[in-house]
């Protein structure tokens, strides 16, 4: 039996464990481990052998359970994020086939059985770390919910039920809410998390009596009911327990009552909580119970939690006070702790609390309990750079899933690396790194990145007073600049940009980079980092990039972008290397555009032509090195065959329509060929696909020490997050007949094929031909109603989300949203597709006015205030690196925005913004009308 499984065990990483396993499991129910060894059942014995290897932990639950194989394999490809209420229903079927089971061994195994699906989820990668994290959540409502519901019926019956006055006159039961805290109350619970909880009751009283045991008091019944969840969702017993539950961070802690009543509660935070306490209330939410205990309990203590006098200093102080207590407590302890160590997760988590509680008072919208949505929203307040956003939230997933793995060993709570080289190298392939190398560099960039960020929070006065005044004057004589005149010194110390400069020669003073650097480039420097922060924040960030900046008197040539990087990722034979290659190569390119974008020397349309080709290249170049990669761990594969490796990627919005700028995210659909055969043989389509998806992505998105290219965004395929990441021609085709909504048509009329393979233009082709089919299929008043309804909705949430003073020209009314509802809606309406050469909004809006769908009138508003707008969005990224609200408080912002699009100052921008805005508008309105 062993010979069978060696193909699939090649590359786990520890195939020797995975024999064991399977012979443990053959030893110990045959019937089972035969099952697994029939061809049809292949996929399922992969999946299997992985979890083990994956997790010796969840090994042994299969080997103590091998009945849960069966159900595994039902389930193991679904799709969907389960919620708290689809987890209680299968709670109850499964408490229904256990019944004879204590309530605590019976939350156990039913929260292992879980995990062997959730598990197998995030080893594939199939969801990102927010998803997987919700998950355990949504698992543990549903156990501490369940533990409620037994628990009632037990206090029920013992003294009846709990009552409360009302309004008027009237008794009715007193209501009761498991409030979460902690990693729970942010929805991003770990596999091995403590679960830390308090319990709050709506009102003193005393029981109906009608139990056992007479009447108590209301403080009785859910002291005792309290003690009793507890007790169910986290004794141990033979079979361990389903959560540890902590209830320290309650009221008066360790020698406080275990439930209290709403004006206890609300008393003590108000007016006995110390500051680490309400920071605690950031992330609380109703994990079970009756959840409008929590919102009246929350509504009265939120602006004790974000307090409006509360000063930056003093916010980052409290804070700042708690690390230190950390650090103190595990300061000695040996090895790399993920969660506590400089520059682990504690350290994100907090510089997200701190900014919260320093600005939350005055800020509603930054009070966001989930760490990655919180960090987005302070970056968008300008409270974190878009450099900064993107390094923690990479750290923040690494960190999360080394937690991850490092838990799923045993399914212990652990947060410390092994120092011995051989538990170092098989958690590295865990990890899906190339070896012990990649995976400590990996940990070392992501950690360094954070702990500079929460330097740069927590002791920034510090810093601004004892920073020695780096400038490249000072640099020059360690450095072989001699190709650099004084003056051209001069002119960069005293440039606007200054600060920005002086971090760049800081950078390269402690670099070991070495050359010459002409007054020409300089010159570039200079002016390069006053037009754009941007780049010179990318500049700062890889000082290595300035030997690179372009010579902008000569002419701009977009450069054979593909040819460029296809040649530096064959040059290696590593994946590691190809990923460093691929972004050091393509880091050359984006800043040659950028440098001649910012001086001028580039018109708007070239710019993003450039950027649009190097996009393209670098998915072409994605798509190598994911062939390459595979290649390596299956052998050569598909024969002679040109066609053997038929991944098509279709691409969508900007990138779709050839309209790539500075912080486009690349929105696309990947397909491959199920006519075909598998390109390995004991691998399903499905199963070999989602592999090179998943090294596609990474070259593409994940963060190295040379950066990352794009983020990836693949919320547009079909059933979005619940959908698989890539999906077969014939599935995809038909999701479009049959399925495909008019607001995914609407995004789907701007499909494309990146790269030239005849498979991805026959995708595309037949795709356009199904949107468009499937358009015709709906009523005109139909289409015209759902278009309103999703442009309505776009524009109300993001109201909700900026402040009163931004203006928000792509979301907000009469923005480019007006123009790409509209255009998409008379495409589909009139069955008109795109230009093949041209897919631009311009060239849409000239066909739908040649062919009658666009009054001359109506085309003017739209292309000229789309003209002035996708202008002036294109200024904005190019100084920010990214599409964001203008800060229309900010008279200095506005005029740089001005001055760039050749306006003579900020009145005259709002007065243009307000008009162009209320043109567009009203042709919107007309045509939808």
């Amino acid at each position: 039996m062993i010979q069978q499984i060696e193909f699939l065990i090649q590359d786990l990483p520890d195939a020797d464990f995975a024999r064991r396993f399977f012979t443990q499991l053959t030893d110990k129910n045959p019937v089972e481990a035969n099952k697994l060894l029939r061809q049809q059942n292949q996929g399922l014995l992969a999946d299997v052998l992985a979890l083990a290897t994956f997790s010796p932990f969840l090994a042994t639950t299969l080997l103590q359970h091998p009945e849960y194989i069966s159900w595994f394999g039902r389930n193991r490809n679904e799709a969907n994020n389960r919620g708290r209420d689809e987890l209680l229903e299968s709670l109850a079927r499964f408490s229904a086939t256990n019944s004879t089971l204590e309530p605590q061994i019976l939350l156990s195994r039913f929260r292992r059985r879980e995990l062997l699906r959730l598990y197998l989820r995030d080893i594939r990668k199939q969801e990102t770390i927010a998803e997987i994290t919700e998950e355990l959540s949504n698992l543990a409502d549903a156990c501490l919910e369940n533990a409620l519901q037994i628990a009632r019926q037990e206090l029920d019956n013992r003294f009846g039920i709990p009552l409360e006055i009302d309004d008027n006159g009237r008794a009715k039961r007193a209501k009761f809410s498991i409030v979460a805290l902690g990693k729970l109350g942010s929805r991003e619970l770990n596999y091995a998390s403590d679960i830390d909880l308090m319990f709050i009751y709506s009102n003193d009283g005393a029981t109906s009596g009608t139990g056992r045991k007479g009447a108590t008091s209301n403080r009785e019944y859910f002291g005792k009911l309290a003690e009793q969840i507890a007790k169910i969702a986290g004794e141990q017993t033979n079979e361990g327990a389903a959560y540890r539950v902590d209830l320290r961070l309650r009221p008066h802690g360790r020698v406080g009552a275990l439930a209290v009543s709403l004006k206890e509660a609300v008393n003590y935070y108000k007016k006995t909580a110390q500051s680490w306490e309400r920071q605690v209330l950031i992330r609380s939410r109703s994990s079970a119970g009756d959840a409008e205990v929590f919102k009246d309990f929350y509504a009265k203590i939120e602006t004790n939690i974000y307090q409006i006098d509360e000063t930056v200093e003093n916010a980052l102080q409290n804070v700042r006070l708690s690390k230190q207590k950390i650090n103190l407590e595990h300061g000695a302890e040996k090895g790399f702790n993920v969660k506590l160590g400089k520059g682990g997760i504690r350290e994100i988590e907090f510089i997200a609390q701190a900014l919260q509680l320093a600005f939350g008072g005055r800020d509603k919208w930054l009070r966001e309990p989930h760490t990655l949505i919180s960090l987005k929203r302070l970056t968008d307040r300008n409270l974190l750079t878009e450099n900064e956003l993107t390094e923690l939230s990479d750290a923040y997933s690494f960190l999360r899933t080394l937690e991850h793995r490092l838990q799923m060993e045993n399914g212990f709570q652990t947060h410390a690396v092994p120092d011995e080289t051989h538990k170092r190298e098989l958690i590295a392939k865990r990890m899906k790194c190339n070896d012990l190398t990649s995976f400590d560099e990996k940990l070392k960039l992501h950690s360094n990145n954070v702990n500079r960020v929460f330097e740069r929070v927590f002791n920034r006065d510090a810093l601004a007073q004892t920073k020695r005044k780096t400038s490249f004057s000072s640099i020059r004589k360690t450095k072989t600049l001699t190709e650099t005149s004084p003056e051209a010194f001069d002119k960069a110390t005293q440039t606007q940009s200054n600060q920005l400069l002086t971090r760049i020669a800081e950078s390269l003073e402690s670099s070991e980079i070495s050359f010459n650097l002409s007054d020409e480039k300089l010159n570039v420097l200079t002016n390069l980092s006053e037009i754009s922060p941007y780049f010179g924040e990318m500049l700062a960030a890889n000082p290595r990039l300035i030997e690179f900046l372009p010579n902008v008197e000569t002419a701009f040539s977009a450069k054979n972008y593909s040819a460029n990087l296809r040649q530096v990722v064959e040059n290696q034979s590593v994946l590691r290397d190809e990923f460093a290659a691929m972004r050091s190569e393509w880091a050359k390119h984006f800043l040659e555009i950028g440098t001649f974008d910012a001086l001028e020397k580039i018109s708007l349309r070239e710019s993003k032509k450039a950027q649009t080709e190097l996009a393209e290249s670098s998915v072409e170049t994605a798509l190598i090195v994911a062939k390459k990669e595979l290649t390596r761990r299956f052998g050569e594969f598909g024969g002679e065959s040109k066609n053997d490796f038929t991944l098509s990627v279709l691409g969508l919005g900007k990138f779709g329509s050839r309209g790539m700028d500075y912080g486009s995210d690349l929105d696309l659909i990947l397909i491959y060929d199920d006519e075909k055969p598998s390109p390995v043989a004991n691998l399903t389509h499905a199963e070999f696909y989602s592999r090179a998806t998943e090294i596609f992505i990474a070259a593409l998105s994940s963060l190295t020490r040379e950066g990352h290219l794009y983020r990836v965004d693949l919320r547009l395929r079909p059933d979005g997050k619940n959908g698989a990441t890539c999906l077969s021609k014939s599935s995809f085709f038909n999701y479009l007949r049959e399925r495909a909504q008019i607001w995914e048509l609407l995004a789907y009329v701007k499909l494309r094929a990146a790269g030239n393979l005849d498979f991805s233009q026959n995708i595309e082709t037949g795709a356009r031909k199904i949107v468009h089919e499937r358009a015709g299929r709906f009523e005109s008043n139909e289409l015209n109603v759902e278009t309103k309804r999703v442009r309505d909705l776009l524009e109300s949430e993001n109201a909700l989300k900026s402040r009163r003073s931004e203006i928000n020209i792509k979301h907000g009314a009469g923005g480019m949203l007006d123009v790409y509802f509209a255009v998409r809606y008379l495409q589909l309406r009139d069955n008109l597709p795109d230009d093949e050469a041209n897919r631009s909004t311009d060239s849409t809006l000239k066909i739908l006015r040649e062919n009658g769908s666009l009054s001359e009138e109506n085309f003017t508003a739209f292309s000229e205030g789309y003209d002035f707008l996708q202008t002036l969005d294109h200024a904005s990224r190019l100084i920010l690196g990214r599409s964001k609200p203008l800060p229309g408080a900010s008279q200095s912002v506005l005029s740089d925005l001005a001055r760039r699009i050749k306006l003579n100052d900020a009145n005259e921008l709002l007065i243009k913004i307000a008009v162009q805005t209320a043109n567009i508008r009203t042709a919107y309105e007309k045509v939808m009308s």
